[in-house]
């Protein structure tokens, strides 16, 4: 893991780093060490993001350790010729009116399996920073959360967002995901039919799952949901 820079911003230490090939971004508050949360965008945008970053750092305000990467083919990383053709399919399919799902999941289940070894790399690093520590929480892109939360078991609770394609395996996997959930859905989301969600939620395996349902389309969920998010960190890593 090499440090390409950091600087301190209220109180927030802000790091660029490379493990290996991937690079990562963590967030660290004063007082460490800090619980980690993963914290992802649906799709595998990039880590700049605006969104991400400002949620990111309020979080880490609120007491946590926050990491995040480009994954394979997303951010800065190299371009990967299938999920460009996948992209342009389902745009061609959206154009013509045609249903989404095959379209999406050519898209996004290739995607979701390349990128997981990725995260778990870069959580493997990110734990022996000394402000880092254990448990570990997940935030953020559903399939991809659901895939971690399933196989890795140092995932102790996941904050998902609901707007977005979850691919056939990670739905079947959200019988064996038993850590405590929490879903973000927009009601009127464009394009992410409701009952999908609905049917996600009722799958998961957990005993302490809680879903909070707002009026509105994608970009809509309220501000007030990133404070309740970490107050269920809060509950869940202690």
């Amino acid at each position: 893991m090499h440090l390409v820079s950091e600087h301190l911003t209220d109180g927030v230490l802000e790091r660029e780093l490379l493990v290996g090939e991937i690079p990562a971004t963590v967030w660290t508050p004063t007082d460490t060490p800090a619980p980690l949360i993963l914290m992802a965008h649906n799709n595998g945008l990039p880590r700049t993001d605006p969104r991400l970053v400002a949620r990111a750092r309020r979080t880490a305000a609120h007491g946590y350790a926050v990491a995040t990467i480009d994954g394979s083919g997303c951010g800065v990383r190299p371009r990967v010729a299938a999920d460009d053709e996948a992209r342009a399919e389902v745009r061609r399919a959206a154009q013509a009116g045609e249903p989404l799902d095959e379209a999406l999941e050519a898209l996004v289940g290739p995607l979701v399996e390349r990128v997981a070894p990725e995260w778990r790399t870069a959580l493997d690093a990110v734990l022996t920073l000394p402000e880092v520590a254990g448990p570990v929480g997940y935030s953020g892109w559903a399939a991809l959360g659901v895939l971690l939360a399933a196989t890795e078991p140092r995932i102790a609770a996941i904050g998902l967002f609901a707007g977005g394609y979850v691919p056939r395996a990670q739905r079947a996997q959200a019988a064996h995901v038993t850590v405590p959930v929490l879903l973000l859905l927009q009601w009127d989301d464009e394009g992410n039919p409701r009952e999908a969600a609905l049917d996600l939620f009722d799958a998961f395996g957990s005993e302490h799952k809680t879903l909070h349902a707002n009026a509105g389309g994608h970009l809509g969920t309220p501000a007030f949901e990133l404070e309740d998010t970490c107050r269920f960190y809060d509950r869940h890593l202690g």
